[in-house]
């Protein structure tokens, strides 16, 4: 029996960190709050706030360079965000901004990640560095931004 536990427990750790965050957030509930769209000066944007008001998650599209931005809360630096959707998992780059507290990842607009975002069943997981996950409700903003970012 102990050799059955000890042979699962090397499987569990061989497996990738980002790969167990991925298998976590296939089940995990997404936080309470609301999506919002609004039209913006240069594209628009997708707002997850919690019920607090504090804004958690935003896509931002720049129509003029088919680029959509997603912003999390970060505690600090990091190099990259982890997102899942229940159709891919994907490691994207991203930049810190001190001054706002949030890492950033550029996407171009046709990017298929965007697209698993659109579509993904019920919930989007970002994970940056040793931060506990943000789950999100998929909602139809996500691909409002994304389709204004193709028009």
């Amino acid at each position: 029996m102990r050799f059955v536990i000890a042979a699962g427990f090397a499987l569990f750790n061989a497996v990738p960190p980002s790969a167990q965050a991925a298998a976590d957030l296939s089940v995990a509930t997404p936080i309470a709050g609301n999506w919002s769209y609004a039209a913006a000066r240069d594209g628009s944007e997708a707002t997850f706030s919690a019920p607090t008001g504090a804004v958690q998650l935003s896509l931002h599209c720049t129509r003029a360079t088919r680029r959509v931005t997603i912003a999390k809360a970060a505690t600090g630096p990091a190099t990259s965000m982890d997102i899942w959707t229940s159709g891919s998992a994907r490691s994207v780059p991203v930049s810190y901004n001190p001054a706002t507290a949030r890492v950033t990842a550029d996407l171009g607009a046709y990017d298929n990640l965007l697209d698993d975002m659109s579509n993904s069943r019920g919930r989007i997981g970002l994970t940056v560095g040793t931060q506990p996950p943000l789950v999100v409700p998929a909602w139809p903003e996500i691909a409002r931004v994304v389709e204004d970012c193709r028009a």
